[in-house]
C-alpha cells in the first residue's frame, strides 16, 4: 500500500515537473520573440530619428513662433 501511494506521488511529480519544462521552454521562446520584436522597433526609431535629423517635418522648418 505505501509502495503503491509512493509510486503514484512519483508519477505527480514527473508529471509536474514535464508540465515545467514546457513552461520554461515556451517562456523562453517567448522572451527570445519579444527581444527579437523589441530590436526590430528599436532599429525602426533609429531609422526615423536618422531621418529626421537629414531631412524635419515641414512643420518643424516653418515654426510660426
Amino acid at each position: 500500500m505505501a509502495i503503491d501511494i509512493l509510486t503514484s506521488e512519483v508519477a505527480n511529480a514527473r508529471q509536474r515537473i514535464h508540465r515545467t519544462e514546457l513552461a520554461l521552454q515556451r517562456t523562453e521562446e517567448m522572451l527570445a520573440e519579444n527581444l527579437a520584436l523589441c530590436s526590430r522597433i528599436r532599429t525602426a526609431v533609429e531609422a526615423a530619428d536618422r531621418l529626421m535629423e537629414i531631412d524635419p517635418p515641414s512643420f518643424e522648418r516653418h515654426h510660426v513662433g
